[in-house]
C-alpha cells in the first residue's frame, strides 16, 4: 500500500476519498456492505459478490492475511469487483497467512481503496440504497462518468461469468462444522449440484452429509441432469438478477417432481419463479452474518450469514406454496416449501456457519427427504 489517492464515487455524484490499495485501476459495479465482522476472504471469493464493489463496515481489514484454504470459490480468485475498507492492517498476522490482502488483490488485479468514511458510505447506501460506482486512482469527474455509464444490476445474468465450463466431482470435506448424523441417511446417494456460483463449504457441508458431488454448469438441461441418475438435485447460489435466468427457471421446472430438490440464496429464487412467483430488487439487500430468521413452524430464531440482493415476492406465490421461514428485520422471505413437488429452500446461508450451528440441520432435512424418496 502507498499514499496514493484514490476515490469511491457513487453514480449519485457522492465522492469518498481514501488511499489505494491492490491493483491500480478503475473498476466499475454496484456498491454494496456487509455488516460480516471477519471473513473478508471468504467475502471477496464468493462468486454471489461478482459485479459488485464491496464496502466491509468492520474497521479494521486484513489483520490475518489471505490462505488457500479459506477461499469460497473453486478457483480462489475474488469475485468482486473493488474492495472498501475503513482501515488497511499493515501486518498480517497468522500462522496460516500466506500473504497480505494488499498483495493478493493487486495479483488478481482487483483494486481496494482505505482510509474510507465507512460508516457514512454505509448509511449513504442504506438511506439511498444499493447503486453504482466507480473505484479507482483518476479523476473523480471520470469516474463518477464510468460508474453513470455502468450497467444497472437488475436484468443482469452474471452467472455466466462463474458457473464452471465442465461438470465435475467434489470430494473434500474438510473444515466443515458437519451436524452429527446426517451421513448415515444420505450415504452413496447421488447429489446433482447446479453451480451457479457455488461456495464450496456448501458442497462441503454435502459430502459431509454422505452425499456423493457431481456438480454441472448452469445452463444444463433437465434432461442431462436427470441423465445423471442423480438421488436428488440442488440449486447453487450465485450472483445477478435471477429474473434475467430464463434457462435456469426453465430447467427447474423441468426437474420439479422428478427428484427431490433443495436451494439455497439464488437458488431460493429460482425455485420460486419455476413455481409460478416473481422477485424483486431490496432496496440495499441483506450482507452480513448477523441477519435474523425465523422458522414459522417452530417459532426459532437462527442467526444466519446472508448475501443478496433480489428477494422473492411472497403475495406472488401461488397457492400450495408455503414460506417456512422470514426475515425478521423486514419481513421477507427466507424459505419456501413445495411438498407437492418434493422441494424446499432458504434464502441464507446454512454453510457459513453463522450461529455457528443454527442453520446446519438444513442439510440434515435434505438428507432425510432424499432417504425417503
Amino acid at each position: 500500500m502507498t499514499n496514493e489517492e484514490a476515490h469511491l464515487v457513487l453514480a449519485d455524484g457522492t465522492i469518498f476519498p481514501g488511499k489505494a490499495f491492490g491493483a491500480r485501476k478503475v473498476s466499475t459495479g454496484e456498491a454494496v456492505f456487509t455488516t460480516q465482522m471477519t471473513g473478508y476472504q471468504e467475502i471477496l471469493t464468493d462468486p454471489s459478490y461478482h459485479g459488485q464493489i464491496v464496502t466491509m463496515t468492520s474497521p479494521e481489514i486484513g489483520n490475518y492475511g489471505i490462505n488457500p484454504d479459506d477461499a469460497e470459490s473453486m478457483s480462489g480468485a475474488p469475485s468482486v469487483r473493488g474492495f472498501v475498507v475503513r482501515s488497511l492492517s499493515p501486518i498480517a498476522s497468522n500462522q496460516r497467512s500466506t500473504e497480505t490482502l494488499d498483495a493478493y488483490l493487486a495479483r488478481h488485479n482487483v483494486a481496494g481503496i482505505t482510509e474510507v468514511d465507512t460508516r457514512k458510505l454505509t448509511r449513504h447506501l442504506r438511506d439511498n440504497g444499493s447503486q453504482n460506482a466507480a473505484l479507482g486512482v483518476g479523476d473523480p469527474a471520470e469516474l463518477l462518468e464510468a460508474a453513470r455509464k455502468a450497467p444497472d444490476m437488475s436484468g443482469l445474468d452474471l452467472v455466466q461469468f462463474v458457473t464452471p465450463k465442465e461438470p465435475y466431482t467434489f470430494t473434500e470435506n474438510q473444515g466443515v462444522f458437519a451436524p452429527a448424523g446426517p451421513r448415515s441417511l444420505a450415504q452413496g446417494k447421488h447429489v446433482v449440484v447446479v453451480d451457479f456460483g457455488a461456495k464450496k463449504n456448501i458442497l462441503r457441508c454435502m459430502v459431509a452429509a454422505g452425499f456423493r458431488v457431481t456438480g454441472v454448469p448452469a445452463k444444463t438441461s433437465a434432461k442431462d441432469i436427470l441423465g445423471l441418475s442423480p438421488d436428488a438435485v440442488f440449486l447453487s447460489n450465485g450472483p445477478g438478477d435471477p429474473a434475467a435466468l430464463g434457462y435456469a427457471v426453465e430447467m427447474v421446472r423441468d426437474v420439479l417432481g422428478k427428484k427431490p430438490l433443495f436451494g439455497i440464496c439464488l437458488g431460493h429464487q429460482l425455485l420460486a419463479l419455476a413455481l409460478g412467483g416473481k422477485t424483486y430488487k431490496l432496496k440495499f439487500g441483506h450482507r452480513g452474518g448477523n441477519q435474523p430468521v425465523k422458522d414459522l413452524a417452530t417459532g426459532r430464531i437462527s442467526i444466519t450469514s446472508q448475501n443478496h440482493g433480489f428477494c422473492v415476492d411472497l403475495a406472488s406465490l401461488p397457492p400450495g406454496i408455503v414460506s417456512t421461514h422470514i426475515h425478521l428485520n423486514d419481513g421477507t422471505s427466507e424459505g419456501l416449501r413445495a411438498d407437492s413437488v418434493n422441494a424446499f429452500s432458504v434464502q441464507y446461508h446454512p454453510e457459513a456457519a453463522a450461529g455457528p450451528h443454527d442453520a446446519l440441520d438444513l442439510f440434515e432435512r435434505f438428507a432425510e427427504r432424499v432417504a425417503l424418496s
